[in-house]
């Protein structure tokens, strides 16, 4: 999922009326500080441009973020501020049960960036999986609409601004180099491939189709002009313009960016352990599964749990082999999953466009079933897409993009479709499920329209509570009768262990020496994931630690704390309000989520009286 920014709504919650531990302190109203909030968001949302278009919003739409560590000083010191006020004004004891939690928050997003700080040159500037030298051009493409020539304008401006940003982020890279701090050769690879792509053709070279950035360019120009919004002359002038900002401000930035990185090359591992192998690596990866999973879990606890969730999985995919009659064991099964025809689409044009098709029928037909399960739905809608070609990789993770507050970008699923044998029908339907809905998408939209939390809350994401929620809605979308095909049941449980894996994996890599070999052969042995796809996982784990390690700690927490409301609550149990409590409030670190279900268990207990 790629989720990472704040809201919009102009709504506050209700006035909240109830007494304080000590009656000589007034209750401060909910409209009070939450109008606070948001005028403070709106000061940080305002240090980033680019979060502000990511909300379709068009201010400061001709520039880019400062992307440097000053840069990031300054916002902090900003953050630091804002909560030292937030608790000489607003006493904890004097709010509402929802405003502790949004005060509790704003605090906790401050301490954890203030923890990054340590760490900051530990994390690999450049990488294949998010790096912003495709993460800018993807902004550009698909989140700056045009809709008149002064969009078009702001646009030819952050061509120049993303030649900067590259630029303060090489010199981020650099510094990292020079402490020590470098990624695997893979990742550099990648990285140059990637950026060479976004420069190959035209107005960059005098031959071939046009570059990426170009083509986007000559469509928007070209839309103004049919709309009778310019004329020819200032879509040519228009032109002109950002040919020249590309060819003269981001290309010399790319072409340095893509020097460094070539000439970084043989100093970097070709098999490396994972980041323990750096000065302040466990505490670094210590540090990334705190953020990553919300809980104080150890590596070594997390090992443990992905080795006993492996071995209750397999279990069930036994019992799904022997209904199928497949004569064999596990491993034979799962050999045959991997090479079977009738478990893939050609490699063609047609084939992609089936896998797009398919995964788009299975969302339309839950669809009609969340109201039995959600009183609270999506208004948003959802598209299906194939990954651009200058960032898609083979066997790369399937991801979901947010759409607008607004409704004005829709939310979108993106495949990774260039290697079709990376991409299995079998785990097809649970993979929509875990990007569309009920996943990522009704989960982020929801956040994004509630209208009784402060703005800010309707934005934030927590890696355990939103994987963990995606990974737990493709359990409950068997629940709701879907999986017909016994192979796709089993692809659900392929999806599952594969989150299961990524504990031991993940833990295995940066706290326990392994390499990417022994990596690589776990996930073989213990799985039905294609060869490509599973290199490509690994790869994403040894250049982002302890992203991974979220999906399963957060399913396994909602799946707890479900059981817990569904033993408290008995006959009283609600599961479309208990989905609602969970969805309700936005995204929560584990541990504020915990609390919340058990009041809302008490609450629940009180209104059944």
């Amino acid at each position: 999922m790629n989720k990472s920014l704040p809201s919009i709504v102009l709504l506050f919650g209700a006035v909240a009326v109830f007494s304080c531990s000590n009656p000589e302190e007034k209750s401060i109203p909910d409209a009070e500080i939450n109008a606070w909030f948001d005028a403070q968001y709106e000061e940080l949302l305002l240090m980033s441009p680019l979060q502000l278009t990511t909300q379709g919003r068009k201010d400061k739409y001709d520039q880019i973020d400062d992307m440097s560590e000053a840069g990031e000083d300054q916002r902090l010191a900003w953050m630091e501020a804002s909560v030292k006020e937030m608790k000489e004004k607003f006493p904890f004891e004097s709010l509402s049960p929802e405003a502790r939690v949004s005060y509790q928050l704003w605090e906790y997003q401050y301490e954890m960036e203030k923890s990054d700080v340590a760490f900051r040159r530990m994390n690999y500037v450049f990488n294949q999986m998010s790096g912003p030298h495709t993460l800018l051009p993807n902004m550009l493409i698909n989140y700056h609409r045009v809709d008149e020539s002064s969009d078009m304008e702001a646009l030819i401006n952050r061509y120049q601004e993303t030649g900067r940003a590259i630029s303060q982020l090489l010199e981020r890279a650099q510094l990292q180099t020079a402490g020590g701090i470098r990624p695997p050769k893979f990742a550099y690879d990648y990285v140059i491939q990637q950026s060479k792509a976004l420069l190959q053709g035209q107005p960059f070279t005098p031959e071939g189709p046009e570059a990426p950035l170009w083509k986007d360019a000559l469509l928007k120009i070209e839309k103004l002009e049919k709309e009778d919004k310019i004329t020819s002359e200032q879509a040519q002038s228009l032109q002109n313009k950002a040919k020249a900002a590309l060819v003269e401000k981001l290309k010399p930035a790319y072409e340095e960016l893509i020097a460094f990185l070539e000439s970084e090359l043989p100093s970097l591992e070709e098999k490396p352990t994972g980041v323990s192998r750096h000065e302040l690596g466990n505490a670094y990866y210590a540090q990334k599964l705190k953020s990553s999973t919300t809980t104080e879990l150890t590596a070594d606890q997390i090992h443990q749990i992905g080795l006993d969730e492996v071995k209750r999985i397999q279990g069930e995919m036994l019992a799904i082999k022997d209904q199928v009659g497949f004569q064999g064991d596990l491993k034979e099964f799962f050999q045959f999953i991997n090479s079977d025809p009738q478990f893939f689409y050609p490699d063609t044009d047609e084939g992609r466009q089936a896998y797009l098709d398919e995964s788009t029928s299975f969302l339309d037909e839950i669809k009609t079933k969340l109201p039995q399960y959600f009183g609270i739905l999506p208004k948003a809608d959802l598209v299906v897409r194939r990954v651009e070609a200058f960032r898609e990789q083979p066997g790369a993770p399937q991801h979901y993009s947010q759409g607008t507050p607004d409704g004005s970008r829709p939310g979108t699923y993106y495949v990774h479709l260039s290697d079709m044998k990376a991409m299995p029908k079998s785990t097809m339907e649970g993979v929509a499920y875990h990007e569309g809905n009920p996943g990522h998408h009704m989960q982020v939209a929801i956040a994004q329209e509630l209208e009784s939390v402060p703005k800010f809350r309707t934005q934030m994401n927590f890696n355990a509570y939103a994987e963990g929620w995606a990974l737990y809605s493709e359990a409950l979308a068997k629940e709701m009768g879907q999986y017909q095909n016994p192979y796709y049941d089993f692809g659900r449980l392929v999806n599952e262990i594969w989150r299961a894996i990524r504990l031991v994996v993940d833990t295995g890599i940066h706290s326990k020496g392994w390499t990417e070999a022994d990596a690589i052969q776990y996930f073989t042995e213990n799985s039905s994931i294609a060869p490509g796809a599973i290199q490509a996982e690994v790869r994403r784990y040894m250049v982002i630690p302890g992203q991974a390690t979220g999906y399963k700690i957060g399913m396994l927490k909602i799946q707890e704390l479900r059981k817990e409301a569904e033993t408290e609550l008995g006959d009283q149990f609600d599961i479309r309000r208990f989905h609602d409590r969970i969805l309700g409030g936005g995204a929560l670190p584990l541990d504020i989520l915990e609390k919340e279900v058990k009041r809302w268990i008490e609450e629940e207990k009180v209104r059944a009286e």
